[in-house]
This record gives C-alpha cells, structure tokens and sequence, in this order.
C-alpha cells in the first residue's frame, strides 16, 4: 500500500451451482434421466411414481425427456414397463385422465441391464441416451442427464466412477450432469467421510443431491414460511418463551420383513440422525440472509455445529418383543427399535430448552410431529396450569394440519377455563389441492438445480459428528436397549425422561382432525 494511500483487492467470486447457472445459459436441451438400480423396491414404488406425476403435471414433458431403467436383471423393456404398472396410480384415487397418461409415460422408458462395476454395460447406457439425444436434435453440450441411484450405499463408489468415465456430457451450452444419492450415508462419520470423499473426487459438491425425503413432505417446507414470514412468531421462538420441543416419528408396525436390513441401522441412524436432525435445523436454524440453497444450508449448519455432546444420561433405547423372532435378526441383538434422546443447543436463542427426539416402531399410533411447548403464563390468576400449556403443533402425517393449543372461557355462565385450539387443518381448509409426495418435489428440485432441499457435505458430517459417539457405544453395548409391548407408548422410562426434561402432558386435551 502506498503511503496515505488504500489498496482495494478484490475478492474470488465463490460462485456456485447452488446460486445460479455457471455461465447463464439457458437450458434448452433434452433431458435424459437414469433409474440405476430399477428392478428394486425403491425404484418401483418411489422413484417412477414421482416421475409419472411430474409427467402428467407437465413437467416433463415427452418430446424432450426419456426415462433410462439399469440393473443386473435381465428383462426387457416391457417386463419393466410392466413391472412398475401398478404402482403409478393409487387404486381409489385414480381418475380417467391418469389411466390413459399411463401408456403414455410407459413408452418413454427405455431398460439396459449390466453390473455396476463393468464399462461395458455403462459404455451401452452411454450409448443409448446418446441415440435419444441425437434423435431429439440436442446440440452438443446442451443435453442434461439425471442419475438417481436407488441403489445401496456399497455400489456407490463405484456407479459413481463408471457414470464418471462413460456417462458424462459435455455442459458448455447450458447442460448438466448430476447425481442422486438416498440414504444412508455412511453408519459414522468415519464411513460418511469415505463415502464422501470417493464420491467427491469424481462430482464437484454442485452436482451432488444427497436426498433426504422428509425435505419434501408440505410441512417441513412450511417451516421457514411459518418462522419467517410471520410477525407474531418472532419474539415468541426462543429460550424465553419456549419450555421445550418435541420432534416425534412413531410407527404402529414393526420391521415388517426388513429385520435383516434394520438391525444393521437401528432408528437412530434410520429416522434420528437424518430425518428428524433435518426438521430440528428448521425449527432451530436463524434468519437465513436470502432464500438462496447455500445461505439457507449455511444456517443448517451452524445449528449442527452448536449441539453439544449427547448425554447417557438423556438417552432411552427401546426394542419391542418379537423383534428376534425374525429369522433375519440375530438373537441377542440390541438393535434399538426405538429411541427418545434430548439434544442441546449451545447458542444465545436455544441455551437451556431441551429438544426431545422421539422415534419408534411398532407403537400405539402412526404420526410424524413437531410440538412446540411454551412456558407457563407468570402470574397465573386463571390457575389453569393444570390444564397444560400452549403449544404449536406441526402434524407433518398423516392428516397435515397446524394447530395452536390455547386457554379459552368454558362457553356459559361460569369463569372457568378449557384448553381448545385453533386449527388449519389441510385437507379440510385445502379441499380441491392435491399435496405432492416428497419424491416428486426433490426430483423437480434437483431438474431445476435446487439443491435448498438436499444434504450439503458438511452439513452430512457435522450431523455425524452428534451421533456417533453415543452410536459407537450403543454398539459395543454399553446403552442396553429396554423391552417394550407391541402396541405400547414404549418403555416407560421414555416417559419418565420426558417429564425429567420438563415437558407437562395436557390433562384430558385430545386434538380431534376435524371432518368435512
């Protein structure tokens, strides 16, 4: 710097997919989207699914986007046609127009089988999409491809190197090549690393979709609307106002076939780390700066960052009985099958208020919630503190609906006091909308480029990070799992630990969705 003088450097533009088009080239050419792993469960029961309503919605459109299905089986064209059928449209919800989109849809999808660890079966794939491209006259360099991996976690590295040598396009002219990876990614931070880094060498983070579908569901996406864009919540979401949340997943079904694949995961590396962790970073995150992906996914994880370490203590493990019976399942797992755990936040809005996170299988009841509890009302001359408090309920299934629950007059001629609510219920107040499944919006998100709604690596590590200390001691059986009965609440001692980290159950208020 020269005496009496400034020297203005400027900054390297940190310019990301996340933010905008590279190059601000318009995406005109043909899409072309890839099922690996086509024959599974997933692929026919979520992953057509969702395409089939994002064709019949119109957008995608079948002179510009053509479905590749790639497995090891050995089928035709038809035999895979055939095989998702039935899972397009739901029974009693199908109407005509759907039925005849059907044929329509089915004739867009193309199937190559191979493995997915040989070039030849990927150079044949190649080859194929090319032949599309060029018959839908795409320019070089303007044609997208879309690669959603329903497959397990183990081939990733290596469908993610073959897609790398022998599927990629060029994308000068506004094309694009990304990848959709479900999870679970990893068991630990050490696996997520891995898995991770391999696939890290070969796809800049930009065109990574680490898919988490409980970011699709409607009432997850409200969440930033709800905390954001109404006034009233403001000085009301914080230490101050608020006792306590609850975050809850609850299944009235066991493992239901599955107990192989299950006791190597468990609810916590299941549900917990990944979809219930998610909904706690949007009701705890701050005021993102813009709505853009990165400065929302910055947020994310600075909530991560400020979880401190899990206590034993705060900690309950359930496994109903008969979870053993299945032959899949060893006979002295600890697997648990449910799990009710406090996370603390260690920042100036969240320090002292317990987040509780609840999740089970084969209870009493089928939901998925968030239940903010305030704190009591300070000079309570209605001595109605036995009636409960106010809480804000977010019901994300079945039968969406928010709900406020409040203090009201008893109607009549005496003072006395009942708690109500105040509801929107959607599928009374939304009558004629359909609300689209998570996998439709997060594969639309991920054509438009919008990764808001998807798992950014650090965010994926710094999940880990809060889990795998109490995980690796849950393996080495050092937190024993405790029985429950079918059709329970859990084991009690979840209860007690509810009641310890200072949540009050409503005496007698049952929330009833109302009917048409």
């Amino acid at each position: 710097m020269e005496s009496g003088g400034w020297h203005v450097e400027k900054r390297a533009s940190l310019r990301n997919d996340s933010f905008s088009r590279e190059d601000n080239v318009p995406e005109t050419g043909c899409l072309s989207i890839i099922v690996l792993g086509a024959s599974g469960d997933l692929a026919k029961k979520k992953t057509f699914p969702a395409l089939f309503h994002l064709f019949i919605q119109g957008f995608l459109l079948s002179n510009e986007v053509h479905i590749f299905g790639y497995a090891r089986s050995k089928i035709s064209d038809d035999d895979l046609r055939d095989r998702i059928r039935g899972y397009l449209v739901k029974g009693k919800t199908a109407d005509s127009k759907q039925l005849e989109e059907v044929p329509k849809f089915l004739q867009l999808i193309k199937y190559v089988s191979g493995s997915y660890d040989s070039a030849e079966g990927f150079q044949k794939l190649d080859k194929e999409i090319s032949e599309h491209e060029v018959s839908k006259n795409s320019i070089e360099g303007s044609s997208r491809r879309l690669f959603y991996l329903a497959l397990p976690p183990s081939v990733y590295p290596s469908v993610c190197k073959m897609i790398k040598h022998y599927c990629m396009n060029k994308s000068d002219l506004g094309g694009w090549t990304r990848i959709v990876v479900e999870k679970p990614f990893g068991k630990d931070l050490a696996s997520a690393e891995t898995l991770s880094s391999q696939i890290g060498e070969l796809f800049d983070e930009p065109q990574i979709y680490r898919i988490d579908h409980y970011l699709g569901k409607e009432l997850v996406q409200n969440l930033l609307v709800l905390r954001f864009a109404n006034r009233f919540f403001v000085p009301l979401w914080n230490r101050d106002n608020i006792a306590n949340v609850q975050i809850v997943f609850r299944e009235d079904f066991g493992t239901e076939g599955r107990g192989g694949y299950f006791d190597q995961y468990g609810i916590i590396r299941d549900i917990i780390q990944n979809h219930l962790l998610q909904v706690l970073c949007l009701v705890a995150m701050e005021r993102p700066i813009s709505l853009k992906p990165e400065h929302v996914r910055d947020e994310k994880v600075k909530v991560l960052q400020s979880v401190i370490p899990i206590n034993d203590e705060e900690v309950v493990l359930g496994q109903y009985e008969g979870y053993t019976d299945d032959p899949t399942v060893p006979d002295h797992s600890n697997t648990p099958t449910f799990a009710t755990m406090v996370l603390r936040i260690h920042n100036e809005r969240w320090e002292g208020v317990p987040f509780i996170m609840k999740a089970g299988k084969a209870l009493n009841s089928r939901k998925a919630e968030i239940r903010v509890q305030f704190k009591d009302v300070p000079g309570d001359i209605f001595k109605c503190k036995k009636q409960g408090r106010n809480e804000f309920v977010i019901r994300l299934q079945p039968s969406e609906a928010m709900y406020m629950k409040l203090m009201v007059k008893t109607p009549g001629l005496e003072m006395s006091t009942v708690q109500s609510e105040l509801d929107l219920s959607y599928r009374q107040r939304y009558q004629d909308v359909i609300i689209p499944e998570a996998y439709e919006r997060l594969i639309l998100d991920t054509i438009k480029g919008d990764q808001q709604h998807f798992v950014r690596r650090d965010e994926l590590k710094a999940a880990w990070e809060i889990f795998t200390p109490l995980l690796h001691r849950i393996d080495k059986g050092e937190l024993k799992s405790l029985p429950y009965k079918k059709g329970s609440r859990g084991p009690v001692k979840a209860d007690e630990l509810l009641e310890k980290a200072g949540y009050l159950q409503s005496d007698g208020y049952i929330w009833i969705p109302p009917t048409l």
